[in-house]
């Protein structure tokens, strides 16, 4: 079918009578010629018209099998922000519901991935916006898909710039909303963008291999086929090779190649009940014998998000081990589209922000009240990324956790009187450390006392769940205010002497009023006890007095020098030329060297030193041994000096040294040394290594005319995929 047809209305409507014979077409339709009216002459970057966006849109919400008003709002969600069609005008034609669905998903469209405060404020609208009406974000979360689609025609920082939000904010909604199809899909297309060479690498090796593939699944299928059948048990199966994010994710957490992952290949089996699924799992590890400590029951366990299933992997012929699922239908329903398999609407209820599944967002935006931004954006993505472990009381109740918890997270689920009078843990039975993991199956009893002796202050640094960080917090904010006042102030006054700043801090009062402001704080004593409950990180203050204080320091001293320079005649500066690129006052010819601590080249600001016997040591002014030195006995040994412009003209060459920090991925630094060649500077050295977690470190010193000219490289690299940031360092340090 071609393009046009599929996006036009009626193919849309049969896709709705397919799925929703209940649904109101004619509203529908009336929809659409609202948008199509509404974008009459919008273009898409691929200069395709824009109704064929909201139609898109639609049918991914028709697909998840929402009700009549998400369709419609699908159809209308862009008409609020990029049209004169406006909020009154949808509600007056399609109800109060359509309009607060449009307008919420405009809402979430002016989010912006951006800066730490920023996105705080952002993703609290968005998690606000998913508890008042879940549906916000299901048509949001089809907008962004087919957007995706269609990521190749932006401009390239935009591309990346997009993949990335997607990847870390909607692809692990759409998961921890059991939408596992959008998920894969959200994922493949910002892999592609945001790593092509690693995208292209498994489409090949999977396509290299994949009439082995194909054999090899289709034997399964007919083995577990034929003993299914003599069983009598009615079922439906299917084999896949997993998707392409998951196997990427496998290869640089293992670090190996594609041919050295083996469980590329999923089977799914499907029945009518439950107690088919178990009699299924019998008879495959009949067929197939199964990899111990690889069976998960998702049935009598299933995950936050709803999923439900049976996951075994087994090994199959040649040794190669490949993975089974089995679920009934409606589990499967569940696992492709999640919260909107079973959608509540259709049974006419109006209060899905309600619903127990959707606990975890009312729990997160409970979180957030005394959270600073980045505490916050932390726990974001504990929530929606972190694999979870399935623990239980001694009662057999379930709890939940992101795996990493501690028994004193568990005590802190279950109530905060619970976490508050802990004293110990027993974990199947034997008693132990409070720090300690808990793992799947885990039956967990926490041993308290009658008195309420309240948590220990170094729980703060064990806890793995932000409800348990946030209760330990409370209880010392309300129980200990004199005492975190106390013991606020002498961990600041601590930090503060071993930083040099005491003074800084104390003598001035500008220096403690600009502190107190940029968090918040009424007084210094609510500083104080934020500090002490842990509040908030003494880190973080110690940083912004530094810069009150350096600040301070740096505008008294251009006043000092300002001052003296009036006092003092300004020298000729053209009078005297050099051999080294740099005139220095009231010295002709002598002996100049540049610094290795800070490498200056021509458009620094510089200064000289006067070395007994070295001639004079040129550093940059806002070098750290500038500031160290200036203030000791050998301060009348800096002398002032300037860029000699003739000689800069004539295409001298400096030396300085550049840190590039990058995510560690295959052509990294191919890529870094293709980007030097083409700006044509010689590269005196070049080195780089590997760190943990996935990121690394490439040193290289170039020669180059002066600053505009490093400027320009350093932005080219910064916009070169896999780097993270490009920082001046000394010559010294980058070997």
């Amino acid at each position: 079918m071609s393009a046009p047809m599929k996006n036009n209305i009626d193919f849309l409507l049969e896709c709705v009578q397919a799925q929703n014979p209940s649904a109101n077409l004619k509203k529908i339709r009336a929809a659409y010629e609202c948008a199509a009216a509404a974008h009459e002459g919008q273009k898409r970057r691929n200069g395709e018209p824009y109704i064929i966006h909201p139609v898109a849109v639609a049918k991914i919400i028709v697909e998840m099998g929402l009700d009549t008003d998400s369709i419609c709002a699908g159809l209308l969600h862009d008409c609020i922000e990029d049209t004169e069609f406006g909020y009154r005008e949808i509600e007056n034609k399609f109800g109060t519901s359509v309009a607060e669905l449009v307008d919420g998903v405009t809402r979430l469209g002016m989010l912006r991935y951006s800066k730490e405060q920023e996105q705080f404020e952002d993703l609290r609208k968005m998690f606000m916006a998913m508890a008042k009406d879940i549906r916000v974000i299901l048509i949001k979360l089809a907008d962004r898909l087919h957007n995706a689609r269609t990521f190749q025609f932006l401009p390239e920082r935009k591309q990346r710039d997009k993949a990335l939000e997607t990847m870390e904010i909607y692809a692990p909604i759409a998961h921890r909303l059991g939408m596992s199809r959008i998920k894969w899909e959200l994922e493949d297309l910002c892999l592609q963008i945001l790593d092509p060479i690693g995208y292209q690498e498994i489409v090949d090796g999977l396509e290299k291999e994949s009439e082995r593939y194909e054999e090899f699944l289709d034997h399964i299928k007919e083995r577990i086929t034929s003993k299914l059948d003599e069983a009598h048990i009615t079922h439906s199966i299917s084999a896949r090779v997993k998707h392409i994010y998951s196997i990427y994710r496998k290869m640089y957490a293992q670090h190996k190649t594609i041919n050295e992952i083996y469980d590329i290949c999923a089977v799914r089996v499907i029945v009518e009940d439950v107690a088919d699924c178990y009699n299924v799992l019998g008879y495959v590890h009949d067929l197939y014998k199964p990899i111990p400590g690889r069976f998960k029951d998702y049935i009598s366990t299933p995950k936050p998000n709803g999923y439900q299933s049976l996951h075994t992997t087994v090994i199959g012929r040649e040794g190669i081990p490949f993975e089974i699922q089995i679920r009934t239908g409606e589990m499967h329903k569940m696992a492709e589209y999640g919260v909107a398999a079973h959608w509540k609407y259709k049974q006419g209820l109006d209060r899905v922000g309600n619903e127990e599944a959707f606990s975890w967002i009312r729990q997160l935006l409970e979180a957030q009240q005394d959270t600073e931004a980045e505490d916050f954006i932390k726990a974001i993505k504990v929530e929606l990324f972190a694999d979870e472990v399935f623990v239980f009381t001694p009662k057999g109740d379930v709890i939940n956790m992101p795996a990493g918890a501690t028994p004193i997270d568990m005590a802190y689920a279950i109530h905060s009187a619970v976490g508050n009078r802990m004293t110990g843990a027993k974990v199947n039975g034997r008693i132990v450390q409070i720090d300690s993991h808990l793992k799947n199956g885990d039956i967990v009893e926490i041993l308290t006392s009658k008195e309420t002796h309240g948590p220990s202050r170094d729980w703060l640094k064990i806890v793995r769940t932000t409800e348990a960080r946030n209760k330990i917090k409370q209880w010392f904010k309300k129980e200990c205010r004199e005492e975190n006042i106390i013991k606020g102030k002498e961990d600041l006054d601590r930090e503060l002497r071993a930083n040099l700043l005491y003074n800084g801090f104390y003598e001035n009062e500008e220096v403690i009023q600009n502190t107190l402001n940029k968090f918040s704080f009424q007084n210094i004593d609510e500083m104080y006890a934020a500090i002490g409950y842990g509040g908030i990180t003494i880190t973080k203050v110690i940083n912004k007095v530094k810069d009150e204080v350096g600040r301070i320091r740096r505008a008294a001293e251009r006043a000092e020098k300002t001052e003296q320079m009036l006092a003092q005649p300004q020298p000729e500066k053209k009078s005297r030329r050099s051999q080294s690129g740099v005139i220095v006052e009231g010295i002709d010819n002598c002996l100049v060297k540049f610094a290795r601590c800070c490498t200056p080249i021509p458009g620094d600001d510089i200064i000289g030193f006067i070395t007994r016997g070295y001639g004079v040591s040129i550093h940059r002014r806002d070098c750290v041994n500038v500031r160290i030195n200036e203030e000791d006995k050998d301060r009348s040994r800096w002398v002032n000096c300037w860029w000699d412009e003739d000689l800069i003209e004539r295409n001298n060459k400096f030396s300085t040294a550049l840190q590039i920090s990058t995510r560690s991925r295959t052509g990294i630094l191919a890529e870094v040394m293709v980007l030097l060649a083409q700006t044509k500077v010689n590269v005196r050295d070049l080195s780089a290594r590997d760190l943990e977690d996935g990121y690394g470190v490439i040193n290289v010193v170039i020669d180059v005319t002066g600053v505009r000219q490093l400027k320009h490289i350093m932005t080219r690299l910064k916009n070169t995929k896999g780097v993270l940031d490009v920082a001046r360092i000394s010559n010294d340090a980058a070997h």
